[in-house]
C-alpha cells in the first residue's frame, strides 16, 4: 500500500515528505493507521548519526494510532483498536526469556537496524529500499508496520493525538522515577534537565508523593512548567553552582535520588555530586557514542550507585496504561508538554525542539 511517510536520506539532512510503498503485515506484524507520532531526541541522534544507523530511513518511534490489519499470528489486538506503539525487543534471548526485556541481547540491530527481524525491507520508493521497522514501527508516517511486543492496546476515551510520546519519552521520565528509582513517600530527588523526559520525571516524583522535588535547568521557561508541575525548587544552572544550592537545600547531605536526563556529559559530572552517601543516580540523557565522563571514585566508594536507565525500566503493557489512568485524573498532565505540528511541518518541529522552544513536537498525520 502507499503512504506519505518523512525520510532522512543524509547525515543531518532534512526530513522529506514522500510516498512510499509498504509492505502488507506479516504472519507477525500489525498493520497501524498512525493518527499522531511524537517526536524524540532520538529520532534527531539518528538524523545526525550520533548513532549508528542505516540510511535512508523512516525514523519515529513514538506512534499512535488504529489498528487496520493484522498477521494471522496476532493474537494481542484486533483491527479497530486504539494502540500506543513503544520499544522493541526480541522475545527469545536469555534477558528476555528471564523477563528482562529492557535488557534485549538483541536489542540495538532490532531498534535501529532499518530492517524486520528476518532482514526483510518493508519500505520502498519506487525501486530504493528504505530503512524500515525503526523501534519496531518507523513511525513518521501515515500508516506503520508493528508487533505484538511493542503495541500496547489503549482506552478509546482519550485522544489518541496526545498518546504516542507515552511509548518512549513520556514513559522514560515518568518510568525512570516511579520504576527504575522508586524513592519512596517523602523523598528527596533531583532532576537535571527540564526537557519533556525531565518534566516527565518531575510528575513521576510528584506521583511517587516525594516532598523534595529539585529540577535543574538554563531555561526559565522550562524551570516555570517545572514549579507548575510540582517542581518544590526550580535551579537555573547559569545563575549559580547547581550542586551547592542542592547541597543548602538539602543541609549539606545531598539527594538520595538523582536523575540525569540532558545527555550533556558535563552535566553528568556534576550531578553525581548532588548525591548524599547512598544516594542512587539514574542516566537517561543519551550523548553521542563513546561519549566518557570522569568520577571521583573516592566519591562513589561511600555507597553511591550510578545506573544507565532505558526507557524507565518499563513494563509498557502495564505502565502506559496506568499513566493513561494518572491523565484521567489530572495527576500526569503530561499534555501541557506537548505542541503539534503536521507531517509535513516535520523539520519545523525539528527545529523547534532542538531550539528548546518545544518540549514535545508531535506530528499528526491527518
Amino acid at each position: 500500500m502507499q503512504t506519505r511517510a518523512a525520510v532522512v536520506r543524509e547525515p543531518k539532512g532534512q526530513f522529506t515528505v514522500e510516498t512510499v510503498e509498504l509492505a502488507e503485515p506479516a504472519d507477525d506484524q500489525i498493520l497501524v493507521r498512525i493518527v499522531a507520532a511524537g517526536m524524540c531526541h532520538t529520532d534527531l541522534s539518528i538524523r545526525d548519526q550520533l548513532y549508528p544507523a542505516p540510511l535512508p530511513m523512516v525514523l519515529g518511534h513514538e506512534g499512535a494510532g488504529v489498528v487496520e490489519k493484522v498477521g494471522r499470528n496476532v493474537r494481542k489486538v484486533v483491527p479497530g483498536d486504539h494502540v500506543v506503539l513503544t520499544f522493541y525487543s526480541c522475545g527469545l534471548c536469555a534477558n528476555c526469556l528471564a523477563g528482562q526485556p529492557l535488557s534485549c541481547l538483541n536489542a540495538f540491530g532490532l531498534n535501529f537496524g532499518g530492517r524486520t527481524p528476518d532482514g526483510q525491507c518493508t519500505i520502498h520508493n519506487h525501486d530504493e529500499e528504505i530503512g524500515c521497522s525503526f523501534f519496531g514501527q518507523s513511525s513518521f508516517a501515515g500508516y506503520a508496520l508493528s508487533y505484538e511486543r511493542n503495541t500496547i492496546k489503549v482506552p478509546k476515551d482519550v485522544p489518541l493525538d496526545i498518546l504516542g510520546p507515552l511509548g518512549c519519552g513520556i514513559q522514560t521520565g515518568a518510568g525512570s522515577v516511579l520504576n527504575a528509582l522508586n524513592p519512596p513517600a517523602g523523598s528527596t530527588i533531583a532532576i537535571f534537565g527540564a526537557g519533556a523526559v525531565g518534566l516527565s520525571a518531575v510528575m513521576g516524583a510528584v506521583v511517587a508523593n516525594c516532598t523534595t522535588i529539585i529540577c535543574v535547568d538554563i531555561k526559565e521557561n522550562r524551570l516555570a512548567l517545572a514549579r507548575e508541575l510540582g517542581a518544590t525548587h526550580a535551579i537555573n544552572g547559569t545563575q549559580c553552582n547547581p550542586v551547592e544550592e542542592i547541597q543548602k537545600i538539602t543541609g549539606g547531605l545531598g539527594v538520595p535520588y538523582m536523575l540525569e536526563t540532558t545527555g550533556n556529559p558535563r552535566v553528568l559530572e556534576g550531578a553525581v555530586f548532588s548525591l548524599g552517601m547512598g544516594g542512587v543516580g539514574g542516566i537517561v540523557g543519551a550523548p553521542a557514542m563513546g561519549t566518557t565522563v570522569s568520577l571521583d571514585v573516592n566519591f562513589m566508594l561511600f555507597n553511591r550507585t550510578l545506573r544507565g536507565i532505558i526507557e524507565g525500566d518499563s513494563n509498557s503493557d502495564v505502565f502506559v496504561p496506568r499513566l493513561i489512568e494518572l491523565y484521567k485524573q489530572g495527576k500526569f498532565p503530561f499534555d501541557k508538554l506537548i505542541k503539534f505540528y503536521s507531517l509535513d511541518q516535520i523539520n519545523q518541529a525539528a527545529a523547534d525542539s532542538e531550539a528548546g522552544g518545544t518540549l514535545k513536537p508531535v506530528l499528526r498525520m491527518a
